[in-house]
């Protein structure tokens, strides 16, 4: 089995444990050496079965024994600029990345392209002729429907629903239940809050919310 990491202890590095635990359930592929994190709660992850294996200095130091040099890396935070950081200094410290994992409960249709270290959680549903870039984060029940682009390190929270022929920039990040309208742009590192409706284009970095969105 392939040697993995998750960085990131928080809520979401849970949530990611289970999509990695849901693959294995099916096909043992990953051997899940802990979590490595800044902060963790250690009650938390031992309900889990699993452990913080030391701080990401730590990682990237090569000061973790435990942590094999063939291990490669899930990137379990929500946060599209932490996720940037972390991919560069896990580059740099020469760690592969993750391939993509999707959660048996997720369905892939024909005609997709899922980049290194993106994540579909349970419930995400991806139709046909779809890229998703590296370090894509697709949460519970988000919805990437035909033609669309998702651009590296981007983050769907749970219930988004990005129609047909849509691009979603580099590290953009919609919130819980964003819709975004067909043939609609999202550009990189905008923001759309939660509940929101995009049915114009959104410059790059842009905070965006309301129906219809509408930017500041």
């Amino acid at each position: 089995m392939q040697p993995l990491v998750i960085i990131g202890a928080g809520g979401h590095g849970r949530e990611v444990l289970d999509v990695v635990e849901a693959v294995n359930h099916l096909s043992s592929r990953f051997d899940v050496i802990g979590i490595v994190a800044d902060h963790a709660d250690d009650a938390l992850l031992a309900r889990r079965g699993s452990r913080c294996l030391g701080t990401l200095d730590q990682l990237v130091g090569g000061d973790l024994a435990e942590v094999p040099t063939d291990a490669v890396v899930v990137l379990a935070v929500g946060d599209p600029a932490s996720r940037l950081g972390l991919a560069e200094r896990c580059a740099a410290a020469g760690f592969g990345v993750a391939p993509a994992l999707v959660h048996p409960g997720a369905t892939v249709g024909a005609d997709v392209r899922l980049g290194d270290g993106a994540v579909l959680a349970a419930g995400a549903h991806v139709t046909t002729n779809v890229t998703i870039g590296r370090h894509v984060q697709v949460n519970v029940a988000a919805v990437v429907s035909h033609d669309s682009v998702i651009g590296d390190h981007a983050t769907l929270s749970p219930g988004v629903l990005v129609n047909g022929s849509v691009t979603v920039g580099e590290g953009a990040f919609l919130g819980t239940g964003v819709i975004v309208t067909p043939g609609r742009v999202v550009g990189p590192w905008a923001v759309v809050g939660a509940g929101a409706v995009v049915v114009h284009d959104l410059p790059a970095g842009v905070t965006a919310t309301g129906v219809p969105a509408r930017w500041t």
